[in-house]
């Protein structure tokens, strides 16, 4: 274990993520969602076959005990990242990241309907706190409709994105029952597999020839994600999920940046009170998390017969 490494690998991450994000976002005017996800996704195969080479686990790092598991794994996730890609393109950036900070507050919920986990009052009080932040995200989207000032396109990915952040909490839940029997680097490899694959079904939908510049740039988002998620894989195994968890959030300050030079964006007072809001949620239920994690520690301990 090593916080410091963890920390720096997790900050890696994050930054990586969020720069293929925008070059998602600038090439989303020319290039159908579905596309951007196979781009996103083949080109970080080789990447991630690349890491297992060096680090000594071809021979048994994509080795399956579950492949259904996967094949679940892979279809929700692949939803996701194609109606997030699709959102991008129609959503200031910052109000991209501020709505798809809502993706841990569903998990807490759908682990409790569907892995039976057990959620307690404080991170269901958090859970509704980081509920209320997202509605006030939400609001100039929905309640321009009442007044006749809602700009429909923004609207609709404000949309596109809490779907995507609601299917990114459900491959959550996959991804807990299949690090039971799988390695990381499995899940990681058979999901950017599954999701090439899958891509190919959205060819009908509009692919179409990119530029010499455009086809770089989509190359260029597919290295960048098999690196990120090389970085965060590397994160967790340094430091504790529970110490590296909230710099996820650094993200948000990134992307204002990002979306102010890069895309003329400038986040609202609302946005930004309900994404803290959002955040200040997040962190309890990590912390909440963190303090259960020493609990059942303290509790095998008490219980380990001592020699």
């Amino acid at each position: 274990m090593n916080p410091f490494r963890g920390i720096l690998f997790k900050l890696g991450s994050v930054t990586v993520f969020v720069v293929m994000a925008s070059l998602i976002k600038a090439t989303s005017g020319d290039i159908p969602p579905g596309q951007a996800v196979f781009f996103r996704s083949l080109f970080a195969i080789p990447v991630i076959f690349a890491w297992l080479a060096v680090s000594g686990e071809m021979e048994g790092g994509i080795r399956v005990q579950s492949p259904m598991g996967h094949v679940w794994r892979g279809l929700i996730g692949t939803l996701g990242m194609g109606l997030g890609f699709a959102g991008l393109g129609l959503l200031p950036f910052p109000e991209v990241k501020a709505i798809g900070y809502t993706a841990p507050l569903l998990t807490v919920i759908f682990a409790a309907m569907f892995l039976g986990e057990t959620v307690r009052i404080f991170r269901l009080g958090a859970v509704a706190l980081g509920m209320i932040g997202v509605l006030i995200v939400l609001s100039p989207r929905l309640t321009g409709f009442a007044d006749g000032t809602a700009d429909s396109a923004a609207t609709l990915g404000a949309m596109l994105i809490l779907m995507s952040a609601t299917c990114a909490a459900l491959a959550q839940v996959f991804i807990r029952k299949l690090v039971q029997t799988e390695r990381t680097s499995a899940i990681v490899f058979w999901f950017s597999v599954t999701a090439t694959c899958l891509s190919l079904l959205t060819i009908p939908f509009g692919w179409v020839m990119p530029t010499l510049a455009q086809a770089g740039t989509l190359i260029l988002v597919g290295l960048l994600g098999g690196v990120g998620q090389i970085f965060l894989t590397s994160a967790y195994r340094y430091s504790d999920a529970s110490v590296i968890a909230p710099f996820d959030y650094s993200s948000m300050l990134m992307a204002i940046a990002i979306g102010y030079v890069f895309f003329d964006e400038v986040p609202t007072g609302i946005m930004l009170g309900g994404a803290s809001l959002i955040i200040l949620a997040g962190v309890l239920i990590i912390w909440r998390e963190r303090q259960l994690g020493l609990e059942r520690d303290r509790q095998r301990k008490v219980m380990t017969p001592q020699g």
